[in-house]
């Protein structure tokens, strides 16, 4: 990871370096608006997609760049989805999901965004609407290795990289594994350019961000998946982690909404779900073992609990607590046998 001075030094190499890639008067007079030392220099590998099948949104990205993710990944249900790269324009992300929210396709946006836009030609933008129409822009400008490819319904795009195959075998990854949910196609495609050498400079940090095909009159439950890796040696092993626990976790939830639809034994079966998938997770062990007990299965619970409270004693603690609010429903003779667990 950089830090201030190593940063400092860095930026300027780099901006030094834009200066002569576009080293003409008219640039240098005009360079505050293509880049300031507020913008992130994004230069990495990334993938936006549509999925055919659910409709679903998603753009995902590795970089040797802290904290990817709040400057290339952009997405909005049922409007598309962005990844702004190499030297970034932030802008670039809601300016255009506001213009495929006005109507405009991925191309038409696109069109847009780079008319404007003094800094294109070291620019790197791809969009993906929510109709699966995909544009792609790399500036001649971009520093090698450079280039996309589309696909049905997706593009892959990467600037600064080891080699030219680390986009194809990108595309043919995000291909070859149709079968998978859209998350696990999304980090398919990033580990394939990984596999081919990756951005030149190494690796830092990663992201995956996934929404709905179709807006929900709740917003709030539109981002399906929204995870980041902000600094890491091996961030696309941790955001692969971090998705298995989001699924794992998303078990717990649908045995939580189960528990208040009063069905104990779906949240049974969604909770074990999810301890077979982290079995080391307390959080998980715990509310199986008050599902359990709910059920009158105190025998089987106490089994849970044991090790847990011996672990962690504020489990006991908690279990104390939860009669009074109605998340434990055993009768007083049960509670003081699982409170007096050793």
């Amino acid at each position: 990871m950089l830090r201030f001075p190593a940063v400092s030094a860095y930026l300027f190499r780099l901006c030094g370096l834009l200066a002569l890639l576009l080293g003409s008067p008219a640039f240098r007079a005009h360079a505050q608006h293509v880049y300031s030392a507020t913008d992130p220099l994004a230069h990495t590998f990334s993938i936006v997609a549509r999925d055919p099948q659910t409709g679903d949104l998603a753009v995902a990205v590795q970089s040797h760049w802290f904290s990817v993710g709040t400057a290339v990944s952009w997405a909005e249900a049922g409007v598309g989805a962005i990844a702004t790269q190499s030297f970034t324009n932030k802008s670039f992300g809601l300016r255009g999901l506001a213009l495929l929210k006005s109507g405009k396709t991925a191309q038409q946006a696109l069109d847009e965004l780079l008319s404007t836009d003094e800094g294109r030609d070291v620019r790197q933008v791809a969009i993906v609407d929510s109709k699966g129409n995909v544009a792609t822009h790399t500036g001649n400008k971009c520093v090698d290795m450079a280039g996309h490819q589309q696909g049905k319904q997706f593009s892959v795009q990467a600037n600064m990289m080891l080699s030219d195959k680390v986009w194809p075998a990108m595309a043919k990854a995000f291909e070859a594994n149709s079968q998978l949910p859209l998350p696990e196609r999304m980090l398919a495609a990033l580990d394939a350019a990984q596999a081919q050498g990756g951005d030149i400079r190494g690796r830092q940090s990663a992201a995956l961000l996934v929404v709905r095909g179709t807006a929900s009159a709740a917003p709030w439950d539109d981002r399906l998946v929204d995870l980041r890796v902000d600094d890491a040696q091996e961030p696309l092993k941790e955001l692969r982690r971090l998705l298995q626990l989001q699924r794992a976790y998303d078990h717990m939830n649908a045995g939580d909404l189960a528990v208040e639809k009063n069905d104990m034994p779906a949240a049974v079966r969604e909770y074990e779900t999810a301890e077979k998938a982290f079995p080391n997770n307390l959080e998980m062990r715990y509310w199986h073992a008050i599902t359990l007990a709910n059920k009158g299965q105190v025998a089987e619970a106490k089994k849970l609990l044991q090790p847990i409270f011996r672990q962690e004693p504020n489990w006991r603690t908690l279990t104390e607590r939860l009669p009074k609010v109605g998340l434990l429903t055993v009768s007083a003779a049960d509670l003081k046998q699982i409170l007096e667990l050793k």
